[in-house]
């Protein structure tokens, strides 16, 4: 009986030590505040539009390249790390676990399973034979596949430019966002790019709005992914924007610097196109 009282104590100290740990461990707070503005964020909702009220419009693709220093916060950190994640960190996530829609073109007429996206990126589940550790014995064991978040170094967005004349103001709502990933052939040993996948933007806001993004002058006043993109807190140049030639893009006519030139040239044409309904 002595024996088993002694046990019985031991076992309880045991387990009153492990409920202590576990209760310090959720207890822990990384600051001196719990930050509550940006996770519980939603996103500003659209303004109502009636067609009546739309006087000019065209849709316009750009390209964010996130090598640009102003558009480092959608390529870093390249790993997870505390409250903060990539772009395309972020993307993936939704698509596996908030049941996110990733497409395979911007017209969104074909959804990608999640194999097909992570075939993009050569990231599938590979079956290799595995030395057993204790039979020495090869094993067949399925590895998962892991996404290299550092190749992606560009979006590309679909946006809508209109003139609102009910507010006499030219506005911007983005209506796709798609990762490039760059990376080198392993069979040829060359740089290749591919367009990932394809997501409708008003369905990823809500995530995008609880998702904070770094402020490199105060960690206090930080600002959430939906912020920057409704407040075009980016760099990006026109890749394409819609035409009689099937929509085709500018390196479909234009090559070398010609292309930054013709795309600044569109983007000229845009802000002309605003002044001049603005004379009378």
């Amino acid at each position: 009986m002595k024996r088993l009282f002694v046990v019985f104590v031991v076992v309880g100290l045991f387990s009153t030590i492990i409920n202590k740990q576990q209760s310090f461990a959720q207890n822990v707070v990384d600051g001196v505040y719990v930050k509550e503005n940006i996770p519980g964020k939603r996103p500003v909702p659209y303004p109502d539009l009636r067609e009546a009220d739309i006087l000019w419009t065209k849709k316009i693709w750009q390209i964010i390249d996130c090598r640009e220093k102003m558009n480092h916060p959608f390529y870093y950190p390249i790993v997870d790390m505390d409250d903060r994640k990539s772009l395309i960190s972020l993307l993936i996530y939704g698509i596996n676990n908030e049941g996110l829609t990733a497409y395979k073109d911007h017209e969104f007429k074909e959804i990608y399973t999640r194999d097909e996206v992570y075939s993009t990126f050569d990231a599938l589940p590979d079956t290799q034979y595995v030395p057993d550790p204790n039979t020495g014995e090869l094993v067949q064991t399925v590895i998962e596949g892991e996404i290299n978040y550092d190749e992606v170094d560009q979006y590309e967005i679909k946006e809508q430019w209109y003139f609102d004349k009910q507010h006499s103001t030219m506005k911007i709502r983005t209506l796709a966002i798609c990762p490039i990933r760059r990376y080198l052939d392993p069979e040829t040993g060359q740089s290749r790019k591919v367009k990932a996948f394809w997501i409708y933007f008003p369905e990823v806001r809500p995530l995008l709005a609880g998702q904070e993004v770094f402020n490199r002058h105060n960690d206090a006043q930080r600002i959430s992914f939906d912020d920057i993109f409704f407040q075009r807190r980016f760099n990006s140049y026109i890749v394409r924007e819609t035409n009689v030639y099937d929509n085709r893009e500018v390196v479909g006519y234009m090559q070398g610097l010609n292309t930054l030139l013709e795309a600044e040239k569109i983007k000229q044409e845009l802000f002309e196109m605003e002044h001049d309904l603005w004379e009378y």
